[in-house]
């Protein structure tokens, strides 16, 4: 899907926003998409490198159904080379060692299995989903008519045609919002203006979004950045959920140290400043930050330790002291 024939045996990708142009017989900057002769094959079709239970908060995802569990499911690839990866194992694979591995299970087995295991939604995650679009599409599709919620852990890098096509059946995304441009150049490979286009995409098409920084000490961990983030997110809609993750040594980072507690409540504050109705603290367990607390009188409704959800007083999206509403999707 996504590619037209170009001059000389070429292939002009459309899926995601590198736009490759991919000569006969190579592939594409993700390494799973080659043409062949003037077609475009996907190598990751039916092929899962890692499938498994996650609660829904380990996306992360707040707002979409506290307390369920997901179907998480990936294959190898991705269309960034991020130097902190911290999936790089799968990710980089194709990259880093030319191989592309994975298991052979149908869509319909997927969908069979996330509801035999009472998941009320399926994860396309861990590695970037847009680089297996045809087999999260396929699966999606299926899950929807099942009832089962669709969602997509991603750099955000896909392109609007895409987006489009797959927004009927994509009810939550999680997507990262790394740094400023200069960190997008550097450290992934990739830009800022497309991320922050899709997000602006997914939610005006109605689909539940929520955004994630990872925050890694002299990268990105400055004040003006952080705040040009939360203004970012605060632009399309400050109902968007920011999640601010501390960074540990990973890849082609191990020399970097770990983000100190300090630095994620500091960028916490920047984004409350910021006028963002909700930002939490990610991978800090027990720490201020991990609750959600209602907008309107403050107080908290969701109380969480880690991935674990302790306690839910949200009932049909409102908050039960003042009858404030609550964004996300709760039912």
């Amino acid at each position: 899907m996504f590619y037209e024939k170009g001059e000389g045996g070429e292939v002009l990708c459309s899926l995601c926003s590198h736009r490759c142009r991919i000569k006969d017989s190579k592939r594409g900057i993700c390494g799973v998409r080659e043409n062949r002769q003037g077609v475009l094959y996907s190598l990751v079709y039916r092929k899962l490198v890692s499938r498994t239970v996650d609660p829904i908060e380990k996306k992360p995802l707040f707002h979409f159904l506290p307390g369920s569990s997901s179907y998480s499911i990936a294959t190898v690839g991705c269309n960034f080379r991020c130097r902190h990866c911290q999936n790089a194992d799968i990710a980089q694979l194709p990259h880093d060692l030319g191989r592309i591995i994975g298991e052979d299970v149908a869509p319909e087995e997927i969908v069979r299995e996330a509801a035999r295991r009472d998941c009320s939604s399926i994860s396309y995650t861990y590695t970037e989903p847009t680089i297996f679009f045809e087999y999260a599409y396929e699966t999606a599709g299926l899950a929807h008519a099942q009832g089962i919620r669709n969602i997509f852990v991603s750099n955000g890098y896909i392109t609007e045609e895409a987006t489009r096509c797959i927004a009927p059946y994509l009810d939550g995304i999680n997507i990262d919002l790394k740094g400023p441009e200069p960190f997008y150049k550097r450290i992934c490979g990739a830009h800022l203006e497309p991320v922050v286009q899709t997000i602006r995409t997914m939610h005006e098409l109605g689909i539940w979004v929520e955004v994630t920084t990872l925050v890694i000490p002299s990268l990105n961990d400055g004040d003006d950045e952080l705040r040009q983030m939360a203004e970012i997110i605060a632009d399309i809609d400050i109902s968007i959920p920011w999640h601010i993750s501390a960074f540990h040594p990973a890849y082609r980072l191990m020399h970097k140290p770990r983000t100190p507690a300090g630095t994620i409540q500091r960028a916490r504050q920047i984004g409350i400043q910021a006028g963002l109705k909700y930002v939490y603290v990610g991978n800090l367990p027990g720490r201020n930050g991990e609750d959600t607390l209602c907008p309107q009188c403050g107080r908290v409704l969701t109380k969480r330790i880690g991935y674990t959800v302790t306690q839910n007083l949200i009932s049909q999206g409102r908050c039960p002291d003042c009858g404030g509403y609550m964004d996300g999707v709760w039912s």
